[in-house]
């Protein structure tokens, strides 16, 4: 009888200790989110990524550095990670995460992270970080920047062109510098080719919140807009979200998309066109030269003549050719200097 007591109370206490440990592995969870992007990859180089409040499942910005992450795993260069940043809050904590594990290079997304990524690299002087959207001058961060207005003035010229109701709208994120480049190229791109067009511009002040964005595309499409360009982030697919209700119920009204094809996400039908902003070919390159030892810090500022703005190759599917050829004709203008579009709301 003893025996079996004995056993009995010996499976117990191994049984508390197991649940012990499950519960402390379960609280040690990063409350800010997280993830992998699977098995395969380099174990010797570890890079990791931050996102902004926007999240890695935006359907825009953070999703095509994201993805472009997972292709550096994918051709064998590095084992790749991401820390979702729910609020300001979490960046530096998500940033010394990625520093403090060995992480060889760490990415912040996005122009909100800019004063985390300084304070960081300051803290951590051999550590390597990156950053789109910001300057950070540290000797030991990358910075990315974007011509976005130069890419923003050739959807507006396919705005300009296609609008029926001379009323084409603009729905912005948090009203910043970098925000209002994109707002400055398209209006100028708009009076390029149709100086009788109105442009009504909504900045809905978040890059997080899909029903804001639904209800601010509501209100311009209400107004008379038939077209919409967005540069809102996650807040977009609110834009779209409204389009397809109403193109779904026999109104024609269009979306132009930001940063990636969103046509591949929403659809032709509500899509006239994207303008690509190829943060994934600017982390792919980044990534890489630290994998191949490369790396330098600085500024690195892409264009159309680098190819790191432009619009949608699938345009031609809801753009006509003649109007093709006339982004074509002021691309090249562009990219010669002939036209210097305005980085500024006039």
């Amino acid at each position: 009888m003893k025996k079996v007591y004995s056993l009995s109370l010996i499976m117990v206490l191994a049984l508390s200790v197991f649940l012990a440990a499950c519960g402390n592995k379960s609280e040690s969870t990063n409350n800010a989110g997280s993830g992998t992007s699977g098995s395969g990859g380099s174990s010797d180089v570890k890079i990791g990524m931050v996102t902004d409040v926007g999240g890695v499942n935006d359907k825009s910005f953070n999703q095509s550095a994201w993805e472009a992450l997972q292709k550096v795993q994918t051709d064998g260069g590095a084992s790749v990670k991401y820390l979702q940043s729910k609020s300001d809050q979490d960046y530096i904590p998500n940033l010394n995460q990625f520093v403090k594990d060995g992480y060889a290079l760490t990415w912040g997304i996005g122009f909100n992270l800019a004063n985390a990524i300084d304070t960081v690299a300051k803290q951590n002087p051999d550590a390597k970080l990156a950053i789109i959207d910001s300057v950070v001058d540290q000797p030991n961060v990358k910075s990315v920047t974007f011509s976005e207005n130069e890419g923003s003035f050739l959807v507006g010229v396919i705005a300009g062109k296609m609008t029926k109701t001379n009323k084409i709208g603009f729905v912005g994120g948090e009203k910043s510098p970098l925000i209002q480049r994109f707002e400055a190229g398209f209006k100028a791109g708009i009076q390029a080719v149709n100086p009788n067009a109105q442009l009504m511009v909504n900045y809905t002040g978040a890059f997080d919140k899909p029903d804001v964005g639904k209800s601010a595309a509501a209100t311009l499409y209400n107004d008379g807009v038939d077209i919409i360009f967005h540069a809102a982030g996650a807040t977009g697919t609110g834009v779209f979200n409204e389009a397809t209700a109403r193109v779904n119920a026999g109104q024609q009204v269009w979306v132009i998309g930001v940063d990636k094809d969103q046509s591949l996400e929403f659809g032709d039908k509500v899509t006239l066109t994207s303008m690509i902003k190829r943060v994934d070919t600017a982390v792919e390159k980044v990534s890489k030269e630290v994998i191949d030892g490369t790396f330098k810090g600085g500024v690195e500022t892409l264009g159309l003549k680098d190819d790191g703005v432009g619009v949608a190759d699938t345009s031609s599917k809801n753009v006509p050719a003649d109007v093709l050829k006339l982004v074509d004709e002021y691309k090249e203008k562009i990219i010669k200097g002939e036209i210097k579009v305005p980085d500024t709301v006039q």
